[in-house]
């Protein structure tokens, strides 16, 4: 129960992850394969919208969606450099 909590604070302060985002893919402490992993995962997301849940259905549909994304936001995180966890305050 404690991870799905711990997962819908994590959504609710996605704003907070595009400077961190930026600085993954632009700081020269992260490893060019750790980019390129996080790049397959945003694109693999992009492009191959497989649906659990049809997004007709409304609210429903947008789940599967919110949590993929922050399945892959949550492997960037883990694979970035302790400062950048740090700095972001992603522990």
């Amino acid at each position: 129960m404690y991870k799905y909590f711990k997962r819908i604070k994590f959504i609710l302060k996605f704003w907070k992850f595009i400077p961190f985002l930026k600085e993954f893919f632009f700081s020269k402490e992260v490893e060019m394969h750790k980019k390129a992993i996080g790049i397959l995962f945003i694109i693999a997301y992009a492009f191959f919208p497989f649906d659990l849940i049809p997004d007709f259905l409304s609210l429903f549909g947008i789940v599967d969606d919110v949590v993929i994304a922050t399945f892959v936001l949550e492997r960037m995180i883990k694979m970035s450099p302790q400062f950048l966890k740090d700095k972001y305050k992603l522990n």
